[in-house]
């Protein structure tokens, strides 16, 4: 079985195909409080700077997915799921002109992938 750490709903994958075709590269990155508070943030690949305490997370629509370290020390044990909703946030993330936002829904981790990410 395939284990990972991130997936995204069809709805969510929709938009992000469509923000893919709009503005080309782009990954995800896992706010950690400031502007829209913990939400997914899409960004043009080349306008964030990835260094090492950024981890990756896995691959959701074609997209990289990454989180700080000092976040990641909380979300650890669990499993993320990238969802969209109407409304505007207060992000740069590039959905949001368009009258959407990216948020999060997290569940624990079960005992076969906590064994599996903890190798």
């Amino acid at each position: 079985m395939a284990y990972t750490r991130v997936d995204i709903t069809e709805r969510a994958e929709k938009v992000l195909q469509e923000l893919k075709t709009k503005h080309g590269k782009v990954i995800f990155h896992q706010s950690g409080g400031c502007c829209d508070g913990s939400s997914p943030m899409l960004l043009p690949e080349e306008d964030f700077y990835l260094d090492e305490s950024d981890i990756f997370m896995g691959e959701i629509g074609g997209v990289k997915f990454y989180m700080n370290e000092a976040q990641f020390e909380y979300w650890k044990h669990t499993h993320l799921t990238v969802d969209i909703t109407e409304g505007r946030g207060s992000s740069f993330s590039l959905e949001i002109p368009e009258g959407y936002r990216f948020l999060i829904k997290s569940r624990l981790l079960s005992k076969e992938e906590e064994h599996h990410f903890n190798k």
